[in-house]
């Protein structure tokens, strides 16, 4: 997202953000042209007004989105923008499969208090933002991934929604606990004639002009 911004704006000054270090080590190394700081964006200040916030994929990791969002119109210029993408798939297979997981022997007692941020309808951003904004734009898009099969669904949210439970469990609980997920992940997303699986992916997009 920052390469596309900047070839799409070549004249204006884009700097990046992210809370890891090996993120931002890999993006500097890939981008060495453009400025990327080590910072929670949950605190984040600009040094003056931005035009534009994007945020692609990152703020559902946050809790608190009626704090954080209003903190962010803050940081704009006026007429300056906020552009948010978040996934919006909890109610999804991939999500309920792994709480369901979380919630059985002998998982229950190491994963079932792990949980995801909270997140919101369209209608709850919209009237969140209304107030502080001139324009707001709230749509839901389902995407339909086409993937190799049911390990490939698996490795997609092993960098995503697994996330949280793998941190608890070692190396042969994690296999273990990737093998169940796997049988359910099959049992829920059927395979095409080819071997190629649909995943639907539902996307909630903000866009908020201050």
């Amino acid at each position: 997202s920052t390469e596309v911004l900047t070839a799409r704006y070549p004249m204006a000054t884009v700097r990046g953000l992210d809370s890891s270090d090996d993120m931002i080590r890999a993006a500097r190394e890939r981008l060495p042209d453009i400025g990327f700081d080590v910072a929670d964006i949950a605190d984040w200040r600009a040094p003056a007004p931005v035009d534009i916030i994007l945020a692609n994929a990152s703020l559902q990791w946050l809790p608190d989105h009626a704090t954080l969002y209003p903190r962010l119109i803050a940081q704009l210029a006026e007429g300056g923008c906020l552009a948010v993408q978040t996934p919006d798939n909890l109610a999804e297979p991939a999500h309920r499969i792994a709480r369901d997981l979380a919630a059985q022997v002998p998982w229950a007692a190491r994963l079932a208090h792990v949980t995801h941020p909270d997140r919101h309808e369209a209608a709850w951003y919209y009237a969140l933002l209304k107030p502080l904004c001139a324009r707001v734009d709230v749509w839901r898009t389902t995407y339909f991934h086409p993937l190799q099969g049911h390990d490939a669904i698996v490795e997609w949210f092993k960098g995503s929604a697994l996330r949280p439970y793998l941190a608890l469990l070692g190396g042969e609980e994690q296999r273990a606990f990737l093998d169940e997920y796997r049988r359910g992940v099959a049992a829920a997303y059927p395979l095409l004639e080819d071997g190629t699986v649909l995943l639907p992916f539902p996307r909630l997009f903000v866009i908020a002009m201050r």
